[in-house]
């Protein structure tokens, strides 16, 4: 099997070799997500550009379940691999073809029916509500082809393949782009055009994925429809995806608490937040990929018994992942007019939009050395206390905190519940390290290096 080796070489050389496919994967997303906020802001009015910016919210509420149990799929996957054992790798791919359609119909179906009540809930204005809500029902109608992409993307993660999320993404990009240009841009469709747009780019993601796994991993059973399930790995990948997925569920009906207090403070408060968001992203692009690396290192050296690379990473790869990110942050937030500019010429919103791009990427690095201690943690399967961080970290710090400085100082404060809750989860991570029985005890444990057996092609 043609993957990447993670429990031989120099630690970091391996995870940014791992981790730039991703990163530039990441680029793609992002430029094609831009580029729906580009249309939308040039060729409508800022309602658009605001039903677009909310509506992320309640896909990714009925999205975040699944994308947990992916996560779990990837985790097993690097640890079969660093473990030598092809039949759980190819029993695992069959049990996660499966499982995208047992929630990929399902989740669209309900997000149909779940949209307007989902939105109500989250005081979307009038003004921008039906336009949310076709937005939403159209891009949970592609569910399927979005979890199908995001499984055999991690699948193919945890199997030491980052390249191939990046030519998946080369599809979906331009896929997206050029039908973003003539539905919106040449007929005029508007929100319902970036939303058709989104979909059609996602499905041919997932076919392209599907077809790519098949070709270079026959030994995963790649396919389009399912074709069996192991009762094992499924309930291997539950045990380590479902408290993944609900950490997700409630993180983002966090997300939803949060975006309804940015509701109240009108449409022009949620373009510029939603304006923002986009060079926000831009900073996340390495904590993402890098991220993406700790896990499948984490994996692969502890299904491979190297405790001995796991210390030494588990330290130098989260200081690598803040470093990068403050310098991606200070930097953009230097050259943060130009981009805004491209999105609006409202002075108002770039007002905004401006102050808030400041507050976060000055602090997106604890977030990053936070993200990335947690993704070593799963990789061992120990998921339980990081779920549970996540879970404080947003609804006992970020969401009190923004709705007490909404009250207390004003809505323009709402940002700075971000870092507040960054520096709450990297202590709890490097309180993790410290004080943890359990991780101590991994620590001391002895490795086996002689009795490595690691898939190699």
């Amino acid at each position: 099997m043609n993957s990447s080796d993670m429990t031989r070489g120099p630690i970091m050389k391996k995870i940014i070799l791992f981790a730039l496919p991703i990163i530039a994967g990441n680029i793609l997303q992002y430029l094609y997500t831009t580029v729906d906020t580009l249309v939308i802001g040039n060729y409508s009015d800022h309602t658009a550009l605001a039903a677009v910016g909310t509506s992320s919210q309640p896909v990714e509420v009925l999205l975040c379940l699944f994308l947990g149990i992916g996560t779990g799929v990837s985790i097993l996957m690097s640890q079969h691999i660093g473990a030598g054992d092809r039949e759980a790798v190819r029993d695992a791919g069959r049990t996660a073809v499966s499982l995208v359609w047992m929630f990929g119909i399902p989740i669209g179906i309900l997000g149909w029916f779940a949209a307007p009540t989902l939105l109500h809930m989250m005081n979307v204005p009038a003004d921008v509500f039906e336009g949310a809500l076709l937005y939403t029902r159209i891009v949970l109608a592609g569910a399927l082809g979005n979890i199908g992409y995001n499984m055999n993307a991690g699948i193919l993660r945890g199997v030491g393949d980052s390249r191939a999320s990046l030519y998946f993404l080369i599809v979906s990009c331009i896929t997206n782009v050029i039908l973003d240009l003539v539905l919106v841009a040449g007929l005029r469709m508007g929100v319902a055009g970036v939303a058709i747009a989104t979909s059609i780019a996602m499905y041919m993601a997932w076919f392209f994925s599907v077809f790519y796994t098949m070709k270079h991993y026959p030994e995963i059973s790649m396919s389009v429809f399912p074709a069996g399930v192991s009762m094992k790995e499924l309930k291997a990948v539950l045990a380590i995806g479902l408290p993944i997925g609900f950490n997700n569920s409630l993180f983002s009906f966090g997300h939803v608490a949060l975006q309804t207090l940015i509701n109240l403070q009108g449409s022009l408060f949620m373009a510029a937040w939603s304006v923002s968001g986009r060079v926000n992203g831009i900073a996340n692009m390495a904590i993402t990929g890098i991220s993406s690396a700790a896990t499948t290192f984490a994996g692969q050296n502890y299904g491979a018994g190297r405790i001995d690379r796991l210390r030494e990473g588990r330290l130098i790869i989260p200081a690598a992942n803040g470093a990068i990110t403050l310098a991606f942050g200070l930097l953009f937030i230097a050259v943060r007019m130009p981009i805004l500019r491209m999105f609006t010429s409202d002075p108002a919103i770039l007002a905004l939009s401006a102050q808030f791009v400041v507050v976060m990427l000055l602090s997106q690095w604890m977030y990053a050395v936070f993200n990335g201690i947690s993704c070593i943690i799963n990789g061992t399967g120990r998921v339980r206390y990081t779920t549970m961080i996540n879970l404080l970290m947003l609804w006992a710090v970020r969401v009190p905190a923004a709705y007490l400085l909404a009250t207390y100082v004003g809505g323009n404060a709402i940002p700075y519940s971000f870092p507040i809750s960054f520096a709450f989860g990297m202590l709890a991570m490097i309180g993790y390290y410290r004080f943890s029985s359990s991780w101590k005890e991994l620590m001391n444990t002895k490795e086996t290096p002689a009795e490595l057996q690691v898939c190699s092609a």
